[in-house]
């Protein structure tokens, strides 16, 4: 579906009336799982504790890794599903693709859950499933809720960059949002529930600086965006400065995996478009602004959607059975595979 552009209402409420029945529509798109909660009771029964203690660490030695391990698993599965493929290096990699360069992290962590797995249980676990996992535990070791992982999946053989390029961006429309959602099968509640990660995390100026000095060519900034803190990021992110710098996801809880990213919005402090977009935007006012309403005031509502959108989201796809591989190394396919 093409970018929504001025136009009569009729047109546009053609538009977003079928975006909408595509949200609807999307648990279409989703593969019938043949994923268990049970899938390493027998071949790996150490699996879960193996990967809590090394997300662990790696939260203990940067806070921010638990933001970039869940965003690694929803990256991983908005592409080709939820097949690893994300991991894969090499000129093709989607490490390169303009939703992930010189911003998806975590890799390393990736290997060294990887190989404490392998040395357990040697050619049993996917990086797929490992992804998952380590995922669920970040939310969980950040406060936010635990749930039960369904798994089973295989690791893909192929990287796809043009899908990476084409993944939810923080300067897109809520139409192109939405739209990209509903593609793999998920729909409204899921495109804000998800949003809702961003409660924890740090994002680099070059995300969100287009709406400090000139938005949208309008020669000054983003009027949805709260004066204070318009004032402190045009301070750190001045014109022309330094587009790798970083600030918090959310103001009010850094580190905290809460409802307090849904209060920012509706205080104006949603630091990326894509965020305040929810709240603010024309075309949130059918769609996505009463959630944000709903879980900026029942925390308990958010989290409970949230773990809904999360294994929702993770079933995008899988592969099963004897389709894929268990990769021996995480960013490559297997020799026999090639």
């Amino acid at each position: 579906m093409t970018r929504m552009r001025s136009g009569s209402s009729n047109t546009k409420s053609n538009n977003f009336s079928l975006i909408v029945i595509m949200s609807m529509l999307g648990l279409s798109f989703v593969a019938k799982s043949q994923l268990t909660t049970d899938f390493y009771n027998t071949s790996c029964p150490k699996l879960a504790k193996i990967v809590r203690k090394e997300v662990q660490n790696a939260i203990k030695n940067e806070v921010r890794m638990a933001a970039s391990l869940i965003r690694l698993h929803f990256h991983d599965c908005f592409v080709n599903g939820c097949d690893a493929s994300v991991l894969l290096d090499g000129d093709d990699s989607e490490k390169l693709g303009a939703g992930n360069l010189n911003s998806a992290r975590g890799f390393e962590v990736i290997d060294t859950i990887k190989s404490a797995v392998e040395s357990e249980c040697s050619g049993v676990v996917s990086c797929a499933d490992i992804l998952a996992l380590a995922a669920r535990d970040s939310v969980l070791l950040s406060g936010g809720r635990s749930w039960k992982v369904l798994l089973g999946r295989r690791d893909g053989l192929v990287p796809n960059k043009t899908g990476a390029d084409a993944l939810p961006a923080p300067f897109d429309p809520l139409s192109d949002i939405i739209t990209k959602f509903a593609n793999v099968g998920l729909n409204i509640t899921d495109v804000v529930s998800l949003s809702g990660a961003h409660t924890i995390g740090l994002a680099r100026c070059a995300t969100f600086s287009n709406r400090l000095f000139d938005f949208n060519q309008t020669g000054s900034p983003d009027n949805t965006l709260e004066s204070t803190m318009l004032s402190d990021l045009q301070s750190l992110c001045p014109s022309n400065g330094d587009g790798n710098k970083t600030t918090v996801l959310d103001r009010n809880s850094t580190d905290l995996f809460d409802n307090h990213y849904f209060k920012n919005l509706v205080a104006g402090k949603g630091l990326l478009s894509s965020d305040q977009i929810l709240f603010s935007s024309e075309a949130a006012a059918n769609t996505t602004k009463s959630l944000v309403e709903s879980y900026s005031r029942d925390q308990n509502l958010f989290l409970d959607d949230f773990v809904n959108s999360m294994i929702k989201m993770g079933n995008i796809s899988p592969l099963t059975g004897s389709a894929g591989e268990i990769r021996n190394n995480c960013r490559a396919v297997n020799i026999s595979a090639t």
